[in-house]
C-alpha cells in the first residue's frame, strides 16, 4: 500500500485502490489494543433514483435505511452480532443522508471480525418473511422519532428550507413508503451501491496494513463490478421553501433550529474549501467566543444548550444553529444584524486568526477519537479530497472568503426557523 505522511499532525495513511476497485485506507496508531474497522458505501437515503444494468430504478423513500437493517441477515439464520460478540468485537451501522456505515471494534480476533465484517456486508440475503418482519420494526422506529423533539424541529426546518431535494424526507422514510419496499428492490439496491468501487474500507489501530488489503481482496475478489448511476434531480433556488414551522410538543422549553441555505458544495480540493469558510462562519457567529454569542447569552436568550456548524451532504449544504431559548425571533434578529455586520465591515486580522486557530484545534482533537478519524477519512473521501490535508486549506482561506460567504448566506430570504414550543397547560 501507499504510505502518505503528514508531519503537522503526526499522521500517516496507508491508502490502496484494489483490483476490484475497493479503496482500502489504513491509519495505523502503533501500541493501541483496539481496533476499529469501517466498510462504508456511498449510497444513502437521498439516493432513491439510479440507473442499474441499463434500466431506470426509483426506489421509496427510507430504502437505504432498511437495506442496512438486512445486512445483519445471512443465510442459514446465522446471528452476525452473536458471531462477532463471539470473537470479543462490537458492532453497529448507520445510514445518513449520503452514506451507509458498517463498523466493528475490538481488541482481539481483528482479522476474524474484520474478515466478518466484509462478509455480511457482501451478502445480501432477503426474503419475503423477513423483509414484512422488518417493516414492522422499523414503523415502530419511526413512531419513536416522531415523538422525539429533537428529530421533528430538525424535520420540519429541511421541509421549509428545501422544495426538491430528499433531505426534506426523514432518512427512516414514512410508515407508506416503507410499506412498498420488496426484495427485489432491496437486491436492486445492494448490486447498484454494495459493489467494491462504491465503497471504503478504513481501519484505524495497530495492524499490517498490506494484510488488511489482502484480507479484502481475499473476500471480495479481483474483479471490478459496475456501478448503480445515481439520478439527482436536485435543482433549488437559493430561497426558502416555506413559512416558519412551529410546533408543540411535550419540551420543558422552547427549542428552535435556524438554518440557511448554501450553495452546494460540489466535490475534491474547492468542496473542503467551502466547509472551511462554513466551519469559520459558524465561528463568527455560534462560537462561544463571538460577540453574538457574548451578547445573546448576557442577554438570557440563550443558554449552554447554543451551538451551531456548517453541513453538507451530497447537494446541498447549510449553516444551522440550534439550542433552547424563550425568544427565537431574537435570537434569528441578532444573527442576521451579526451576519450583516461582518459582511459590511469584515473581521480584524486579530479575531480571523483565532477563529481560525479554534476550528482548526477542534479538528485536530478529533483526530484523538478513533471513531472520528475512520468516519472522517471514509466521508471525505468519497468527496474526493484526502481528509488529513485540512489543515493547509484552514491556512490557505482569507478573511474576505468569510466576508464574502456571510454577505450571501446569512439573509432572511435564505433562512427558516423552526421551533417547537411546549403544549399549553
Amino acid at each position: 500500500m501507499k504510505k502518505y505522511e503528514y508531519p503537522e499532525l503526526g499522521e500517516v495513511l496507508y491508502k490502496e485502490r484494489l483490483a476490484n476497485g475497493l479503496t482500502v485506507a489504513v491509519v495505523p496508531r502503533p501500541g493501541f489494543t483496539k481496533k476499529l474497522a469501517y466498510l462504508v458505501t456511498d449510497f444513502g437515503s437521498v439516493h432513491t433514483d439510479f440507473t442499474l444494468e441499463g434500466r431506470e430504478v426509483h426506489a421509496p423513500a427510507g430504502i437505504a435505511h432498511f437495506l442496512e437493517h438486512k445486512m445483519f441477515d445471512l443465510p442459514g439464520d446465522r446471528d452476525v452480532s452473536a458471531e462477532l460478540a463471539a470473537l470479543g468485537a462490537g458492532t453497529n451501522a448507520f445510514t445518513s443522508y449520503d452514506m451507509t456505515a458498517y463498523y466493528i471494534s475490538c481488541t482481539e480476533n481483528f482479522e476474524a471480525a474484520l474478515r466478518l465484517l466484509i462478509e455480511f456486508v457482501s451478502t445480501p440475503y432477503f426474503t419475503e418473511e423477513s423483509v414484512a418482519k422488518e417493516i414492522g420494526i422499523i414503523d415502530q422506529e419511526i413512531g419513536m422519532n416522531e415523538d422525539a423533539p429533537d428529530s421533528r424541529v430538525f424535520e420540519n426546518l429541511v421541509r421549509c428550507l428545501y422544495r426538491e431535494h430528499l433531505i426534506r424526507v426523514p432518512i427512516l422514510g414514512t410508515s407508506d413508503t416503507i410499506r412498498q419496499i420488496t426484495p427485489a428492490l432491496l437486491y436492486d439496491c445492494h448490486r447498484a451501491f454494495y459493489t467494491p468501487g462504491n465503497m471504503i474500507l478504513c481501519v484505524v489501530g495497530d495492524v499490517d496494513p498490506d494484510r488488511v488489503a489482502r484480507i479484502a481482496e481475499e473476500m471480495l475478489g479481483s474483479g471490478e463490478k459496475s456501478v448503480g448511476v445515481k439520478l439527482r434531480p436536485w435543482v433549488e433556488a437559493m430561497d426558502a421553501a416555506g413559512e416558519d414551522p412551529t410546533e408543540r410538543m411535550e419540551v420543558a422549553m422552547p427549542t428552535f433550529q435556524l438554518g440557511f441555505k448554501c450553495e452546494p458544495s460540489g466535490r475534491g480540493v474547492e468542496a473542503i474549501r467551502q466547509e472551511v469558510i462554513g466551519d469559520l462562519a459558524a465561528e463568527a457567529l455560534f462560537g462561544e467566543s463571538s460577540e453574538t454569542y457574548l451578547r445573546l447569552y448576557e442577554e438570557g436568550l440563550i443558554d449552554s444548550s447554543f451551538g451551531g456548524g456548517f453541513e453538507t451532504i451530497d447537494g446541498m449544504a447549510m449553516l444551522l444553529c440550534s439550542g433552547d431559548s424563550d425568544d427565537a425571533e431574537a435570537v434569528r434578529s441578532a444573527i442576521l444584524e451579526s451576519g450583516g455586520k461582518i459582511a459590511r465591515e469584515g473581521v480584524s486580522e486579530q479575531d480571523f486568526l483565532r477563529m481560525k486557530r479554534s476550528a482548526l484545534g477542534r479538528r485536530i482533537r478529533d483526530l484523538d477519537s478513533f471513531d472520528s478519524t475512520c468516519f472522517r477519512v471514509c466521508a471525505y473521501h468519497l468527496s474526493d479530497f484526502d481528509y488529513f490535508r485540512f489543515p493547509a486549506v484552514y491556512q490557505d482561506v482569507k478573511a474576505e472568503e468569510l466576508r464574502e460567504f456571510l454577505g450571501r448566506v446569512v439573509r432572511p430570504e435564505r433562512c427558516c426557523l423552526s421551533v417547537i414550543e411546549p403544549k399549553e397547560e
